[in-house]
């Protein structure tokens, strides 16, 4: 049976990517955000929930992807010169496309007030872009021993610093949204420019601290593409990547008596549980697509992955512009088309969480076809 390190394509990766890109359009895009179901909000504070592991998800899936991609470019001739280029330009542009989605449209239609005082700087493409620049870096000028030692440091590392540093006017240790280490170093270095919505102001949960375990988040991943590179079968592959998770969910949960689960700050216990169950799901589609190659449900996830980042920036223009774009009705209110075809079409419905929730899946339905649009005249979009 030909091994995922000399077929062309992993197809279970592309679809593992599929379903956290749909699945992040579910919990971005509902009709009222006053009425969501509990598994579809982040944890208020320690915790998770199913949207708690979509952004680790992915950012781990970069990791895996990035082996593949490297030992294609190698193959093909490149050097490690003409690799890190390739790495520090595609991270501009993810870094710039968030930037982007920050700023949209500039205030320069639909009324929209924009400053470049207070946009904020910090954002998940953001993150995805500085995690994939290091630990591409990481990945280029060290061995799998040193990137182990490395992305175990970085863990240990957070949490000797979360747990040790004194805090001005809050103290040591302090684990609360106003007065963490993150939120200080956040309301300091980014000043007005982190997310309103955060829990404390002046807090983010992208920030520059929390940056560090994400980090090792993408490095779990990296591992997981150098396992599947390797020249065992896909029986055995599929065993250890399922033992390997759940090793790392167990150890997670362990440490999460210590230093809580917890999306906000990205924390340690946080990011290797994460680890661990995004490789127990990765396991299950490898087994189920290139084990026993049952792929009958797979392909729209298989679609939906392929321009991934496309899609998210998509997502985020839409919905901007839903909300932006006004008119006056002939009662003299001031209604937004999303409010417009909300309460037309979805409010209707009797059951506000309801209707909330199937604004979710049309909106990500709606992506699909243009996903699937772009499949069929075979756009890719590499970035």
């Amino acid at each position: 049976m030909e091994s995922p390190s000399t077929s062309s394509r992993l197809v279970s990766l592309d679809v593992f990517r599929g379903t956290t890109i749909a699945g992040m359009m579910l919990v971005n895009n509902p009709g009222d955000w006053g009425h969501i179901y509990a598994p579809w909000k982040h944890a208020a504070w320690d915790g998770w929930t199913y949207t708690d592991t979509i952004f680790p998800f992915f950012l781990w899936i970069v990791g895996v992807a990035m082996i593949f991609s490297f030992s294609k470019r190698i193959e093909r001739g490149d050097n490690k010169g003409a690799l890190a280029l390739h790495v520090l330009r595609r991270s501009v542009i993810i870094f710039a496309l968030g930037m982007l989605l920050a700023g949209f449209p500039f205030g320069l239609a639909f009324g929209h007030n924009f400053s470049l005082a207070t946009i904020r700087i910090p954002g998940v493409l953001q993150r995805i872009a500085v995690c994939y620049l290091v630990s591409a870096l990481i990945v280029l000028n060290f061995s799998v021993r040193t990137q182990l030692a490395l992305t175990w440091g970085l863990l240990a590392l957070y949490w000797v610093l979360v747990k040790t540093i004194n805090v001005p006017e809050f103290g040591v240790g302090v684990w609360t949204p106003k007065g963490n280490l993150g939120w200080f170093i956040d309301s300091h270095l980014l000043r007005r420019h982190t997310w309103s919505g955060s829990p404390a102001p002046g807090f983010d949960p992208e920030g520059i601290f929390s940056t560090i375990p994400a980090i090792a988040t993408t490095m779990f991943g990296v591992f997981t593409g150098h396992f599947l590179r390797q020249s065992h079968s896909r029986e055995q592959q599929t065993a250890w990547m399922l033992f390997g998770g759940v090793v790392l969910m167990l150890f997670g949960l362990v440490c999460d008596s210590w230093l809580p689960i917890n999306k906000n700050m990205w924390t340690s216990s946080y990011s290797i549980f994460m680890a661990g169950l995004a490789l127990v799901c990765l396991a299950s589609c490898f087994w189920l697509i290139d084990v026993q190659g049952i792929r009958g449900w797979s392909k729209p996830f298989e679609i939906y992955g392929q321009n991934a980042i496309v899609v998210f920036v998509l997502a985020g223009i839409i919905g901007r512009l839903t909300s932006l774009i006004k008119w006056r009705t002939a009662e003299g209110a001031v209604v937004s088309l999303k409010a417009w075809y909300y309460q037309s079409f979805f409010l209707p419905i009797g059951d506000p969480m309801l209707a909330s929730f199937l604004h979710s899946i049309a909106f990500a339905l709606g992506l699909y076809g243009i996903a699937y649009a772009m499949h069929r005249m075979k756009w890719i979009l590499k970035i």
